[in-house]
C-alpha cells in the first residue's frame, strides 16, 4: 500500500487458492504472461493473495466485488486505490480482456475519471463498513432469545423447503455436500424422531457415498459435483469438507448402523492418513483438481485401463462401479460410481455378501496400486490451524462411533502438532509450513481449535483439554468480542486494520465462526458451570433467531443451538476404575447434546466435585440442576438418558 501510495498507482489484488483450477489458468495464461505481465506492473501495484491463508481479505473484497453486482467466485481479481478501497472488480478474464481492461482501467485513473473512481470507492466502504447484522435486517427485529418448539417447527419446514427429495442434498446444480445442513437434521431428528427428517439425511449420504464425488478406489470426498446427481466431481479435495464429513457419517451410523456410512469413515482415514498427513501429525490443507495439466486425470478409468489390471474380474467390476466402453465422462473415460449398496449389488448378482467384499477390496487395491503409479495432483502442503481442528473433530468422532485405536491417535498426534507449533503463547497462528508458523489466527482457528479440545476432552477425559479450551476461550473474549453487537469479529484486536473489520454471520460450506464459538460458550459453560459463557450463547442466537428460522439453510450450525437450547440434554459424570471403559461404550450412541465428563481418580472440575472416584464404576446423570440416583451400568445411565429426553 505505502509503494503504491507513493507512486500514485491503483492496486490489483488476485486473489486464489492451490486447488482452484480457474486460479491457475489465469495465472498461466496471464500472470506469467511476460508481456501481460509488464503491462500489469507498469500500471499498478500487483499483490497475490491465498485466500486460504487471508480469508479476512477474501471476505472484504469478496463482499465488494458482490455489491458491485458480480456473481462471486476465484480467482478473485479486484482494483483498489492506493488507499486499498475497492473501485472494479471479477472473477476469471481470458488474456485479450484482462489486457484491455487493464488498459482501460489505467487510462481512466491516470486521467480525468480518476475522481469519478474514487467517489466509487468510497460508496463501496460504506457499504463493507456496515454491521452484518444491520445489513440483513437482523437488528430490525428484536432478539428474543427464548427458543420455543412452534418457531423450532417453521426453522424446520423452511429447510424441507431447499430438499432434493430424488437424489438428497439440495435442490442445486452444482451440488456441494454442505455437512453442517444434515449434522442439523440429523440434530432435529433425535429431538423429533421424525423419520422423514432421518429419510433425507440418508438419501443424501448414500446418494454422496454412491456417487462420483466419492473417491470409490481412494476414499475422501471432492469439493463438489457439478450436476445434480452426485456423479461429476470438481475433483479437487479439501481437507475441512472431509474433516466436517467425517463428523457427519460417524454420527449417521451412530443413529442407523449403515454399514455404507462405516466404510466411507474407515476409507476416508486410511486417505487422510496416506495422503494428507505430514511427517509431524499436522494435516495438509489440499489436493488439486489437475494432473499433467488436465482435470481428474488422475482418477478416471477407460475401460480397457480396468480390463489390462482386473483381468477376468473386471465384467463385474465395471457392472459395480457403472463403467461403459463409451465412459461417462470425456474422451472415453470413466468417473467410478456405484447405482446399489453393496447387499443390493449383491443380490443382484447373486453373490454372497462376504465374497462381494472380498472383490471389491481386491479391485480397490489393485485399482490404487495402478494409480500410484500415476502423476500425482499438486499438493497444497500448507497447513492451517482451522482446517486441522475440524479435521481433528472429525476424527474424534470417528472415534466414538467406532472405537477405533487408530482414528483417536491419530487426532491425539495432531492435536500435539497444533499445541507445539501454532500455540504461541495465549494466542494461535493461523498457518504453518516447512517448520515455520506466520499469520496470527482468526476467530475460525479459535472456535474449531477450542470445538476440537472439547470434544477431545469427552472422548478421553483429559482434563487439560477442556483447560486448554477454557484458555482460548478467554483470549477470544478478550480480543475478539464486540459487546455492542454480542458477536465476534472475525480479526483480532491487534491484527492489521483493513478498510473494515468484519463478523462471520452465515455458516456455509465451513459453519461461520459466530455460530462456532456460541455452540462452544454453551458446551464449556456447561462443563464449568459458567453462566455468563451459557447466557452469552443463548445472546448470541438471539441476534440471529429469526434471521435462522427464516432462512436456516444457510444458519444450519445455528440451528443445531437451537436444538440444545431447546432440548438441552444431560451432564453426565463417571468416575470410577472403569471410567473409560463406560465411556466409550456410552459414546457409541448418539447424544449431541449431553455433556460428558469423568476421572479415574479425583479432580475439581464442577461436574465432579463431590463425586471421588470409588472401587465401583459410577454414572452420575444430572439435568437442569436436578440428578438422578447413581447407577453403575451403561445399560441403566442409557435408560435415565432416555428418561430425561421426554
Amino acid at each position: 500500500m505505502a509503494r503504491a501510495q507513493a507512486e500514485q498507482k491503483p492496486i490489483i489484488v488476485s486473489i486464489g487458492y492451490a486447488a482452484c483450477h480457474w486460479c491457475h489458468v489465469m495465472e498461466r495464461e496471464s500472470f506469467e504472461n511476460e508481456q501481460i505481465a509488464r503491462v500489469m506492473n507498469e500500471y499498478f501495484v500487483c499483490i497475490k493473495v491465498d485466500r486460504e491463508e487471508r480469508p479476512d481479505v477474501d471476505q472484504v473484497y469478496m463482499e465488494a466485488v458482490q455489491a458491485m453486482g458480480v456473481q462471486g467466485g476465484w480467482p478473485l481479481n479486484v482494483m483498489l486505490t492506493p488507499e486499498a478501497k475497492p473501485f472494479y472488480g471479477g472473477t476469471y478474464f481470458a488474456p485479450t480482456n484482462w489486457v484491455k481492461l487493464l488498459e482501460n482501467i489505467a487510462q481512466a485513473y491516470a486521467g480525468e475519471h480518476r475522481a469519478e473512481l474514487d467517489g466509487s470507492a468510497e460508496r463501496f466502504v460504506q457499504v463493507l463498513q456496515t454491521s452484518e447484522l444491520a445489513k440483513y435486517g437482523a437488528l430490525d427485529e428484536p432478539a428474543s432469545a427464548k427458543v420455543n418448539e412452534q418457531e423450532f417447527k417453521l426453522l424446520a419446514y423452511n429447510i424441507a423447503t431447499c430438499y432434493d427429495r430424488e437424489r438428497g442434498g439440495t435442490n442445486r446444480a452444482p451440488k456441494f455436500p454442505m455437512p453442517s445442513i444434515w449434522r442439523f437434521l440429523l440434530r432435529a431428528h433425535h429431538i423429533s424422531d421424525s423419520q422423514q427428517v432421518l429419510s433425507q439425511v440418508n438419501l443424501t449420504l448414500r446418494e454422496m457415498a454412491l456417487g462420483g464425488i466419492y473417491d470409490q478406489v481412494g476414499g475422501g470426498f471432492a469439493r463438489y459435483s457439478v450436476d445434480a446427481e452426485w456423479l461429476v466431481p470438481h475433483f479437487e479435495k479439501m481437507l475441512y469438507d472431509n474433516g466436517q464429513l467425517l463428523s457427519l457419517y460417524s454420527e449417521a451410523f451412530q443413529v442407523t448402523q449403515d454399514p455404507l456410512y462405516r466404510e466411507v469413515v474407515y476409507q476416508t482415514v486410511a486417505w487422510i492418513r496416506r495422503e494428507l498427513t505430514n511427517p509431524e501429525g499436522g494435516f495438509y490443507s489440499s489436493l488439486d483438481a489437475d494432473s499433467e495439466g488436465e482435470e481428474g486425470k488422475f482418477y478416471v478409468w477407460t475401460r480397457e485401463e480396468l480390463q489390462a489390471i482386473l483381468g477376468d474380474e473386471e465384467p463385474l467390476a465395471a457392472a459395480y462401479y457403472s463403467c461403459t466402453g463409451v465412459g461417462n465422462w470425456e474422451h472415453g473415460n470413466n468417473i467410478l460410481h456405484r447405482r446399489q449398496t453393496d447387499a443390493a449389488f449383491a443380490e443382484a448378482h447373486d453373490l454372497e455378501p462376504p465374497v462381494l467384499a472380498k472383490l471389491i477390496h481386491g479391485w480397490q487395491k489393485a485399482l490404487l496400486a495402478a494409480r500410484i503409479q500415476r502423476v500425482r495432483p499438486g499438493l497444497d502442503d500448507k497447513v492451517l490451524t482451522g482446517w486441522n481442528a475440524l479435521m481433528l473433530s472429525g476424527l474424534v468422532a470417528a472415534y466414538r462411533a467406532f472405537g477405533e485405536a487408530e482414528f483417536l491417535e491419530l487426532a491425539l498426534r495432531n492435536a500435539e502438532f497444533l499445541q507445539q507449533n501454532l500455540r504461541n503463547g495465549p494466542r494461535l497462528f493461523r498457518t504453518w509450513k516447512n517448520g515455520r508458523a506466520t499469520i496470527n489466527g482468526f476467530l475460525e482457528d479459535y472456535a474449531l481449535v477450542i470445538e476440537a479440545y472439547l470434544a477431545l476432552y469427552e472422548a478421553t477425559f483429559a482434563e487439560s483439554w477442556l483447560r486448554e479450551a477454557e484458555a482460548l476461550t478467554t483470549y477470544v473474549l478478550a480480543n475478539f468480542f464486540d459487546p455492542t453487537e454480542q458477536q465476534f469479529f472475525y480479526t483480532d484486536a491487534s491484527a492489521e486494520p483493513l478498510i473494515a473489520r468484519k463478523k462471520e454471520l452465515f455458516d456455509n460450506v465451513i459453519p461461520g465462526s459466530n455460530s462456532v464459538m456460541a455452540n462452544n460458550l454453551l458446551r464449556l459453560g456447561r462443563h464449568l458451570e459458567n453462566a455468563d459463557y451459557q447466557a452469552l450463547a443463548t445472546a448470541m442466537l438471539g441476534q440471529v433467531q429469526a434471521l435462522a428460522a427464516k432462512e436456516p439453510q444457510h444458519l444450519t450450525n445455528w440451528a443445531s443451538l437451537y436444538v440444545a437450547l431447546l432440548r438441552p440434554g444431560a451432564e453426565v459424570a463417571i468416575t470410577g476404575p472403569q471410567a473409560e471403559e463406560f465411556r466409550a461404550e456410552l459414546s457409541r450412541q448418539f447424544l449431541p447434546n449431553d455433556i460428558m465428563a469423568g476421572s479415574l481418580t479425583t479432580s475439581d472440575l464442577p461436574l465432579l466435585q463431590g463425586r471421588s472416584a470409588t472401587d465401583k464404576t459410577t454414572f452420575y446423570v444430572c439435568r437442569n440442576q436436578a440428578c438422578q440416583l447413581p447407577v453403575h451400568s451403561v445399560a441403566e445411565a442409557l435408560a435415565q438418558l432416555a428418561l430425561a429426553e421426554r
